[in-house]
């Protein structure tokens, strides 16, 4: 069973899920244009659309502020200024039930005086998504071995219903040791205590955190495009001014 009842309504706001993201929990830190809404660029380069008509001026506005960032959802329209860098194809996943573990290691919630050392170690191992910011937008969870933070789990996109489920990162050094399964569920087990839905995104073809997920009882809901984009104007002007 679930551990709320969530009409379809609701779940469809998972098509769109930085524009739900930006109206309801995290409207606080959203950049919004007529139809389109993009996260502070210091929390988060992402950005969503409720209609595709004159958005291409709307995402030039916004590349002045950061000069790589994504779109998340249907394909944007954007003018000759904006340079498609790839599309990242994502299954988006959902968890309907808790995830059983048993004890393991022991799990710290991280502080801002960890920040540093939980923005390395994501950026070590998915350069391009944590930003200044980033550990602002929901909890974040880590394992501790000899004095270093190894393994990290955490919150991202945030909605009245759904929390997504982020930065599962674990340092190459100290893989296979299930500090991964730990981590999810314990993020999972918080957010399923606040009466939301956790769900995550995870590119198509990384088989091995898909086989993970799917054994911890996420279920594919839907395949949806990260579509990264960059302001080449931008870069140059800002490494020649």
């Amino acid at each position: 069973m679930r551990n709320r009842l969530i009409n379809e309504q609701e779940y469809e706001k998972l098509d769109n899920p930085v524009w739900h993201s930006l109206s309801e929990t995290h409207r606080n830190i959203s950049f919004n244009y007529p139809n389109i809404k993009f996260y502070d660029p210091a929390y988060c380069p992402f950005g969503g659309f409720n209609a595709n008509d004159n958005i291409a001026s709307q995402i030039d506005e916004y590349s002045r502020l950061t000069d790589n960032f994504f779109v998340v959802g249907e394909k944007p329209t954007y003018t000759s200024k904006i340079f498609l860098r790839k599309e990242l194809v994502c299954l988006q996943m959902t968890l309907e039930k808790r995830i059983e573990t048993t004890t393991g290691e022991k799990i710290v919630k991280l502080d801002n005086s960890s920040a540093d050392a939980l923005s390395a170690l994501v950026n070590e191992v998915q350069p391009g998504y944590f930003r200044q910011k980033t550990n602002l937008m929901g909890d974040y969870f880590g394992i501790v071995k000899e004095n270093k933070l190894v393994a990290v789990s955490g919150e991202r996109m945030k909605m009245d219903a759904f929390t997504e489920v982020s930065a599962v990162v674990t340092h190459p050094s100290w893989t296979g040791k299930g500090f991964a399964k730990q981590l999810v569920a314990h993020t999972t087990h918080k957010i399923f205590d606040e009466n939301k839905i956790p769900y995550l995104h995870v590119a198509e073809t990384n088989f091995g955190a898909i086989r993970l997920y799917g054994k911890l009882g996420f279920k594919t809901r839907r395949r949806i495009s990260f579509w990264n984009l960059e302001n080449p104007s931008h870069i140059r002007h800002h490494r020649t001014g």
